[in-house]
């Protein structure tokens, strides 16, 4: 029996998909629930499974093809196929590629005529990503005996560097590459939104600095046993969005947003998480966060990373947001002037924690302190406003019992 394997319903936010990847050529046995294809969205990459054992017979678009909604993308034949054993099927292909290689060989050479030449292992560089595919000609390395972390194995641009950097493998003598590769999907919808953000919005950024002891002091005294209670570590991420959840209730034109000539109040705190992926930054939300303790935040900022890393997120984790955190001092960020992730109207931004110079009573001492930046929308949030917004993060960072308390 034939079964249609059909684009997912895509929300009315998201017009079409494009086809990144199949995994399955026509003719190849299939499992129930077996990835077949991925497909790009601007905001997300989705995973179509088979829902039946069976056959790939046909592929109705190839990779790079634009789809919509319910568009048939596959046909899945169910039948006898799909129960042969793999090993079996392997060992089928294998003799029939050399039944056809005996057949080759006994075949008249004909004048002129090229012998066939296998395929190289480095003709795996057309299954990298831009990136790595850049590095991998860059340090002259062959993907192919790369050990992949990424997802189902793939190769990264990080496992490429790593492998340069362990294995001893240098760049190639003489070796200039350059690479012109089209944007995905995602890059260019993120590049289309950040220059919308900064041609639409009067932005502006105000910044202020905060001494993180006593959130790392609370972090060691419970860390230990806040684990042993939740089964996920105590990180500092949950700090930042409690701290600003309290905040954005205090000051609600910070978790507004413009529409037209109207002003959107939103009762709610819901909090994009910018998470970086080798595709590109997404932000997955964290509904109601003034209702969740630290436990939830920091389970669900878990969750949504593993999702981003395996490309498990849905297109749902990514809609709404009435407010924005990113954390720069993942990779080293000491101050940075973060951009606001339209409809939003302000974007929080964290920085590497360094030990600094202070005076405190009177006592030069050492502290580890944060840079943080508040951008936001001149149109509708006040100097006055930003400002006291990040003096009320700082307050409640320098005593996170604040938080605890609801204060």
């Amino acid at each position: 029996m034939s079964t249609e394997i059909k684009v997912p319903v895509l929300p009315e936010s998201v017009s079409d998909a494009t086809i990144a990847t199949w995994h399955k050529k026509p003719g190849d046995a299939v499992s129930r629930d077996e990835n077949l294809v991925d497909l790009e969205t601007d905001k997300v990459v989705l995973e179509v499974p088979s829902p039946v054992d069976g056959v790939l017979k046909e592929i109705k678009f190839d990779s790079g093809a634009t789809v919509t909604s319910e568009q048939v993308l596959a046909i899945v034949e169910a039948g006898a196929a799909a129960s042969i054993d793999k090993a079996d099927a392997k060992d089928s292909g294998a003799k029939k590629e050399e039944a056809k290689k005996q057949e080759a060989d006994t075949r008249p050479v004909q004048p002129k005529a090229e012998a066939a030449k296998p395929a190289s292992k480095s003709a795996d560089k057309a299954d990298l990503p831009p990136g790595a595919r850049f590095t991998a000609a860059k340090e002259g390395i062959d993907p192919s005996q790369v050990e992949g972390t990424g997802r189902r194995g793939a190769v990264t641009k990080e496992d490429l560097l790593n492998y340069a950097k362990n294995a001893g493998v240098g760049k190639a003598s003489g070796n200039r590459a350059e690479e012109r590769v089209p944007m995905t999907r995602m890059r260019s919808r993120i590049a289309e939104r950040l220059m919308q953000s900064k041609n639409s919005t009067a932005m502006l950024t105000s910044s202020n600095e905060v001494n993180m002891k006593a959130v790392m002091d609370m972090r060691k005294s419970q860390g230990e046993a806040f684990k042993n209670a939740y089964g996920i570590k105590l990180g500092f991420m949950s700090f930042f969005v409690k701290a600003a959840a309290n905040a954005l209730q205090r000051y609600p034109l910070v978790n507004a947003s413009v529409d037209g000539n109207d002003i959107i109040y939103h009762g709610y705190s819901d909090i994009s998480i910018a998470v970086s992926t080798d595709k590109g930054l997404v932000t997955p939300v964290l509904r109601n966060a003034e209702s969740m303790g630290f436990a939830e935040v920091e389970q669900a900022i878990d969750g949504y990373a593993k999702a981003a890393r395996e490309g498990g997120l849905k297109l749902e984790d990514l809609q709404g947001g009435t407010f924005t955190i990113t954390n720069g001092g993942t990779f080293g960020s000491l101050f940075s002037t973060p951009i606001i992730n339209p409809p939003q109207s302000a974007i929080l931004g964290m920085h590497a924690i360094k030990e600094r110079a202070i005076v405190e009573n009177g006592q030069v001492i050492a502290a580890p302190m944060m840079y943080i930046a508040l951008s936001y929308d001149h149109r509708i949030i006040d100097g006055k406003d930003a400002v006291l917004f990040l003096v009320d993060i700082k307050n409640q960072l320098e005593n996170p019992h604040r938080m605890l308390l609801g204060m």
